[in-house]
Formats: C-alpha cells, sequence, structure tokens
C-alpha cells in the first residue's frame, strides 16, 4: 500500500511532462514539508534522480519516488486531479489526514 494515481492524475502528468520537455526518466517526488494553515504541505515535483533514502512506487506506468519521512504521512494516499467548478490542481486523497484546509493543499495528522 504506497501511493496510487487516478487515470486523470496520470493523464495530467504525462501532458504536464510533455509540456516542460522533461522526458519518461523524470519521475514524481512527492514529500510533505511544514507549512500551510494546517500545518504540513504537500510538495510534487519532478525528478529525475533516485535519492538513497527514497521508496520507489509505480501505479499506471507512473514512478512516485517517496523519501523516508514523507513516506510516514503518505502511505495509502491517491493522487488525483481535479478540473471542475471548485478548482483545477491536483489533490491527495490522504488517509492520514486528521483534518485538511478548505484549498485541500495542507493538511494535519
Amino acid at each position: 500500500m504506497g501511493i496510487q494515481v487516478t487515470d486523470k492524475a496520470k493523464e495530467q502528468i504525462i501532458a504536464i511532462r510533455q509540456q516542460e520537455g522533461k522526458t519518461d526518466n523524470h519521475n514524481i517526488r512527492v514529500s510533505v514539508k511544514g507549512g500551510g494553515c494546517s500545518g504540513l504541505m504537500y510538495d510534487l515535483n519532478f525528478d529525475d534522480e533516485l535519492q538513497p533514502n527514497d521508496q520507489v512506487f509505480e501505479d499506471g506506468g507512473i514512478r512516485i519516488l517517496v523519501d523516508k519521512k514523507s513516506l510516514l504521512y503518505l502511505l495509502g494516499t491517491i493522487l488525483d486531479f481535479s478540473d471542475g467548478l471548485n478548482g483545477k490542481g491536483f489533490q491527495f486523497v490522504n488517509p492520514n489526514a486528521s483534518r485538511t484546509c478548505g484549498c485541500g493543499e495542507s493538511f494535519a495528522v
């Protein structure tokens, strides 16, 4: 049970990777940092380097890199993408979060 990627998120990742001129060697790095209105924030970037403490997950052909510290907060999380009326962007469905802010970009455990 690592991190899962929905089909909508996968499509967006592939599209953005192409728009930014990244190759298939550029994985998605998901991490957790202090900040935001709920105390912790998600960070999502492209990364083509594997770090010694990284855990690697693959879902639907998307490789996801997570450092060990962030993994504690992210196990079981689903990365989704929404383009609805409430906003457009990546969303994290995190079963470990006890509360989230209104924008969905920060959380607390």
